[in-house]
């Protein structure tokens, strides 16, 4: 008989409940005051009433939770010695998008074998944020699946919608539910306007088709995000860190009576893609910040604990301990350089205001 119906489908297998997950793998008092205060200085520090810069560093994906928690304990001192002066959060990806083929990340495959064993990559991403909240150490992410914030979205701090998917209603929708502050990317052609048209958009109520704890299909009906700004990230049309084009998105962004506080993503388009180049970027932005200027709340940098990158091998034992699979990074100890350097421009800037 012919049929209409799953032409390209080779198998379904069923997911896991959100609440099951939920409750093999609970949030507990420490992690939930992690999330909570990291999300509410977050929030301060969108609104200008404290005055540090936000941070979100790590590596550009996470391929080996063992070396993520290493990378943790060594970010976790800097966390602390700067503190004053920036809210550090550690980049915990686990979703990657991509322009064509590629490893999708840890909660897609996380054996990292084409297995493609998603439960486990979901219980794998919620017990690694649960280990990092408990050491208090805050996270942020960026959400892709529509699907995945109901495993994990109540440990995530911050997060990004990225410059693929700012453009994406579903997307909108779903960062208009969300519980956490968000930053909206800038699009690959390193222009504003879908972001600024993202922010305002996820701003508002919506409802739509989605699951709930249960994992059962819903209609989910959303209040909108207040706390949405904008992510510099550059591209195709080159960077756009530096102060002209700070200024030029700020006009752009009061224009449309949104927040003109923004993040710098220190990699992608604005270091052309060269991780060493990362310094050069947050350094202009501490200069910038020495120099009074007060329109960039936030940066990301992409750092591990091995600068550089790997291929992906099928032989696992050969991949360098602490080294992206993903985009390329900057080493731990060059993250506490750059680290220094900002607290000292936001430390300088401090005073000039006493």
């Amino acid at each position: 008989m012919t049929t209409t119906a799953d032409l390209h489908v080779v198998d379904t297998r069923p997911l896991v409940p959100p609440a099951l997950l939920h409750k093999d793998l609970p949030i507990d008092p420490v992690t939930l005051n992690t999330v909570s205060e990291s999300r509410k200085r977050i929030q301060l520090i969108l609104q200008g009433q404290d005055s540090r810069l936000l941070v979100i560093v790590g590596p550009c994906s996470v391929h080996d939770v063992e070396a993520a928690k290493d990378y943790a304990s060594h970010l976790a001192p800097l966390r602390e010695r700067f503190a004053a002066e920036l809210e550090i959060v550690m980049r915990v990806y686990f979703e990657k998008p991509r322009t064509t083929v590629g490893w999708k990340g840890l909660i897609n495959d996380p054996h990292l074998d084409g297995s493609y064993d998603i439960n486990t990559g979901l219980r794998s991403a919620r017990a690694l944020l649960l280990d990092l909240g408990r050491s208090g150490m805050p996270a942020a992410t960026e959400l892709l699946d529509p699907v995945v914030p109901q495993y994990i979205a109540d440990l995530i701090a911050w997060t990004a919608i990225g410059a693929r998917t700012t453009e994406s209603q579903t997307h909108r929708e779903m960062a208009s539910g969300l519980s956490m502050p968000i930053g909206y990317k800038n699009g690959t052609d390193g222009t504003a306007t879908i972001a600024i048209n993202a922010m305002e958009a996820a701003s508002r109520p919506h409802h739509f088709l989605g699951i709930n704890r249960e994992g059962h299909a819903s209609i989910v009906s959303t209040t909108g995000n207040p706390d949405g700004h904008l992510v510099l990230r550059g591209g195709k049309a080159g960077s756009n860190y530096h102060l002209e084009a700070i200024q030029g998105v700020v006009r752009d962004l009061r224009k449309a009576h949104l927040c003109d506080r923004l993040m710098v993503d220190c990699s992608h388009g604005n270091s052309d893609k060269d991780f060493r180049r990362q310094s050069d970027v947050l350094n202009e932005i501490a200069n910038q910040v020495r120099q009074d200027s007060t329109h960039v709340m936030g940066v990301m940098l992409e750092s591990h604990l091995v600068e550089g990158n790997q291929k992906l091998s099928s032989d696992l034992s050969s991949l360098v301990y602490g080294q992206s699979i993903t985009d390329a990074c900057i080493d731990i100890g060059t993250t506490a350089k750059l680290l220094e350097n900002l607290a000292d421009a936001v430390k300088m800037l401090k005073a000039k205001k006493r």
